[in-house]
């Protein structure tokens, strides 16, 4: 071990030792990297020499970190930083396991004072660069907080200020924000801090013990803010005691000459983390412009969390709003005229909890992480300019579309070509859609698709005029082919056979109604067999076989009229002569089509046709 001792702590640059002593103590398999039994072995030799070193340093009286360091010579360090820096280094360089700097500091704080505490957390801080490194903080990060710890539970709250600051501090940077283990996310309070103070009157001193127990009493409410929640006498009795301190203080303002002669900046050596809560110092106490700003900057943090959003919601009766609210602004007013630089310090008190606010809604949303990896840029040889792709028809899709086949005029005929779908076919889901035994609910429906049905509309319009055509008065659903849809539906959906005869009657009354009127007709002519036809065609009294026979009558007369109308003259009849036979053939026809239309219109009927006069 003295061999040992003597080569890890000579003198020299490290880097041209320690992994050369490492080697020649463990004989490693391998000669950069020690294995897994190799690092026990060398951890165990570790901790042991250092063991020794504190027991030498404190037999010796000399304090650990500068045990072994020469009095001439400042600039070198003592045997303890020594080798913790040759540790660091084969830490570092990965020769050794990276949790092995970490566990001899754990050890080294173990068997320390807490002078020399101290001196070695201060040798922490200026290693934070290196400790902090990923290779080595995943290794020994837990090490270190459950060091950082043991300090913390060492030290006194009371008496240890400033050191216990330096931990949280160190802690505050060493982890990163996103850290679960620093946060508070139950949003739990420190019940334990409780503030002891007088229950009986003291004898033979006049002071106003009601106002002593009241204003001390607000202590019980700013440990745990939580239980103003639970019960509303507890709220009411808070704001009747806040109410008789703040009036205290109205009553006892304070002068700038006292406000200065009792500032802090110029105490901050004296200054306690608590205040003395004897009787007799009520009266001084109250003349102090710190100790009225603690106690108002109190109130200012608890209204902030009764109002702050949480995963628990503060459930407070309106009326308790409103007086929290009033009591705020009593509370600013106050710190405003509290010297020294009244305005300056609420001013710095509203922005800390206007930020507080962003904090709390990042711990309610579960402490997102805020580290983001750096975007790699992906620069371009500076000598060369990215071209922007040029396609032959404009662009991708376009240029794809003529490259798809060797020959586009067979790739139009190919079998595999996507072709339109035939109109039963494509309307089969909606037909399902609309059978009742299907179950199916009408928001899942194909009626909803936009895009379906339009394909549809553009399919019925090529292949199915006469389903297209009663979209109009029916909707989607009655462009669907009749035969697709189940029978109680189809009877719905159903063409009748009159509908286009009303269709032809509609458009020939109106030119019908329009000759009737030049003419003059006798209302002899509109009544037969005592009915009379109204100004829309409606049949007033009489059968309803008599109404159809007037219907087909009507019918008959205008087609009659129109064949007069159409009678050309001997001039135009020889013109006519000279011209294609193949447009008198189709006239013919057209005649002979309506005809056909009529005679059917007519045998549908349940009665045999009137006889036309």
């Amino acid at each position: 071990m003295d061999a040992f001792r003597d080569s890890i702590l000579q003198r020299g640059p490290i880097e041209s030792f320690a992994l050369k002593t490492v080697q020649d103590f463990i004989q490693p398999q391998r000669q950069t990297k020690l294995a897994q039994d190799e690092n026990q072995m060398l951890e165990n030799m570790l901790r042991t020499l250092l063991q020794q070193l504190v027991a030498s340093a404190a037999q010796s009286g000399e304090q650990i970190m500068q045990y072994g360091q020469l009095i001439d010579d400042k600039d070198i360090s003592g045997q303890i930083p020594r080798l913790l820096d040759v540790v660091l280094y084969l830490c570092e360089k990965e020769h050794v396991e990276g949790g092995m700097i970490f566990q001899l500091l754990e050890d080294l704080t173990e068997m320390s004072t807490m002078k020399n505490c101290k001196d070695v957390f201060g040798y922490i801080e200026s290693q934070q660069d290196i400790l902090g490194k990923q290779e080595l903080f995943a290794r020994g990060k837990l090490v270190m907080l459950r060091t950082c710890n043991q300090l913390l539970r060492r030290l006194s709250k009371a008496n240890d200020v400033v050191f216990c600051g330096r931990i949280l501090m160190f802690l505050a940077h060493f982890f990163p924000l996103s850290e679960r283990s620093a946060v508070n996310i139950k949003g739990v309070f420190n019940t334990s801090n409780e503030t002891k103070y007088e229950k009986d009157p003291p004898k033979g001193i006049s002071v106003d013990f009601n106002f002593y127990k009241t204003f001390w009493s607000l202590q019980e409410y700013f440990c745990n803010p939580a239980s103003l929640t639970t019960a509303s006498t507890k709220w009411q009795k808070f704001s009747s005691s806040l109410a008789v301190v703040l009036n205290t203080f109205d009553a006892q303002p304070l002068s700038e000459e006292e406000g200065e002669a009792n500032s802090l900046e110029e105490e901050a050596a004296t200054f306690n983390i608590k205040y003395l809560t004897s009787s007799k110092l009520m009266g001084l106490e109250l003349k102090d412009s710190s100790f009225r700003r603690h106690i108002l900057l109190q109130c200012l943090i608890l209204f902030d969390y009764l109002r702050a959003p949480g995963k628990n919601d503060k459930d407070l009766p309106s009326e308790t709003m409103e007086e929290l609210k009033s009591c705020e602004d009593r509370v600013k007013k106050l710190l405003e005229i509290t010297p020294p630089k009244g305005k300056e310090f609420l001013r710095a008190v509203e922005h800390i909890l206007e930020r507080e606010k962003n904090w709390v809604w990042w711990k309610r949303d579960g402490c997102q992480p805020f580290e983001k990896q750096p975007i790699e840029n992906k620069s371009t040889n500076a000598g060369q300019k990215r071209r922007k792709q040029r396609w032959r028809l404009g662009n991708k899709e376009l240029s794809q579309l003529w490259r798809w086949a060797d020959n586009n005029r067979n790739a139009l005929t190919d079998s595999q070509r996507v072709k339109a779908p035939d109109i039963a076919d494509y309307w089969k889901p909606l037909a399902e859609d609309m059978d009742p035994s299907a179950g199916i609910e009408d928001a899942y429906h194909h009626k909803n698709d936009r895009v379906y049905c339009w394909k549809g509309l553009r399919f019925a319009a090529r292949q199915d005029l006469e389903g297209f055509s009663r979209f109009t008065d029916l909707g989607i659903e009655g462009v669907v082919p009749v035969e697709l849809l189940p029978p109680e539906v189809r009877s719905k959906y159903q063409a009748k056979p009159n509908e286009k005869a009303k269709r032809a009657k509609k458009e020939e009354t109106k030119g019908g109604s329009l000759e009737e009127e030049t003419k003059g007709g006798s209302p002899e002519e509109e009544t037969k067999g005592g009915s009379l036809v109204s100004g829309e065609g409606t049949l007033v009294g009489g059968s309803t076989s008599e109404a159809e026979g007037e219907v087909g009558r009507g019918e008959s007369e205008a087609m009659e009229s129109d064949a007069i109308a159409d009678t050309p003259t001997p001039e135009e009849q020889q013109r006519l002569d000279g011209s294609d036979t193949d447009n008198g053939q189709e006239a013919g026809q057209i005649k002979d089509t309506e005809t056909e239309e009529g005679g059917l219109m007519e045998t549908d009927l349940n009665h045999p046709p009137l006889p036309i006069s």
